[in-house]
């Protein structure tokens, strides 16, 4: 059977319930705040940086007086030296899906090389909001998430990077188990494109052993294209998957994610700015 693939589009996927559809609340129009800097990793594929801008654009019409700018830890420009050192006021929101390498070593790294002290907000998972995404994702391939039979029989593999820290594979781990729980899959294993395994191979055939497993799905749980999303598609088509899901890319509740990570460290920031203030008083 040849999967059924998508691009990241812009028709809206209902929220989805283990009870089915439900109405995601409409995005409040933020107002303005200490700017708002996205750092993202970089790619050689052109893709990458054109799905980033797509979604800081996305979050620039979420919040019209919220300023944002992109920077690279690497292999796109802007770099993290050339823009962080004149956001003096900014708050950095890493485009990374869990506290690996990247969030805990070269982004804090990256900011003190170039000077700057701003604070950096947590990473973007886990949320609910990721899990919505990624079932807009999977509605994109034409498989019906809105009947629970539906997804009652059907198994999903959440493929991510994969990681050398095993509190992050852990943490996706715990991401394929809530999505589960909360949605109704048959099941949902894990895959990694990269590192230690299970494959996406692996996963697919894990699932197929499941009793109540009769339409397989692949979910890439990485925020871009490039060479591991790639990857997984190739894989997935391999062995046959019925669906295979885009990158998670700039969809709507991505850009809702990131400005929620934005306020909850604008927030933390004013609070260690008070107190400091209060001591020198």
């Amino acid at each position: 059977m040849t999967p059924r693939t998508t691009a990241p589009g812009t028709t809206p996927a209902p929220r989805q319930g283990r009870g089915g559809p439900r109405t995601a609340p409409a995005p409040r129009r933020e107002c303005g705040g200490p700017p708002l800097l996205l750092l993202a990793h970089g790619s050689r594929d052109p893709r990458h940086a054109a799905t980033v801008e797509a979604l800081a654009a996305a979050v620039r019409a979420l919040a019209p007086r919220l300023a944002v700018t992109t920077a690279y830890l690497d292999h796109c420009a802007p770099r993290i030296a050339q823009v962080a050192p004149r956001l003096t006021d900014a708050i950095a929101v890493p485009l990374l899906l869990n506290r690996a390498f990247h969030a805990k070593h070269d982004i804090p790294a990256a900011l003190r090389a170039a000077g700057s002290p701003i604070p950096v907000a947590d990473v973007l998972g886990p949320s609910p909001l990721l899990l919505d995404a990624l079932d807009r994702r999977l509605a994109e391939t034409g498989l019906d998430i809105t009947d629970p039979a539906v997804r009652a029989r059907t198994g999903v593999v959440l493929a991510a990077a994969g990681s050398s820290d095993p509190a992050a594979n852990a943490t996706t781990r715990a991401v394929a188990a809530e999505w589960r729980r909360t949605r109704g899959w048959a099941a949902v294993a894990t895959a990694h494109a990269s590192g230690a395994g299970p494959t996406v191979a692996d996963a697919l055939a894990a699932l197929r052993t499941a009793p109540p497993v009769r339409t397989t799905a692949v979910a890439p749980y990485l925020l871009a294209p490039g060479l591991l999303p790639d990857r997984i598609a190739t894989a997935a088509a391999a062995h046959r998957t019925d669906h295979v899901a885009a990158v998670l890319g700039a969809s709507p509740e991505l850009a809702r994610l990131v400005l929620a990570r934005h306020a909850e460290a604008a927030a933390v920031a004013a609070v260690t700015a008070n107190a400091r203030a209060a001591r020198t008083a």
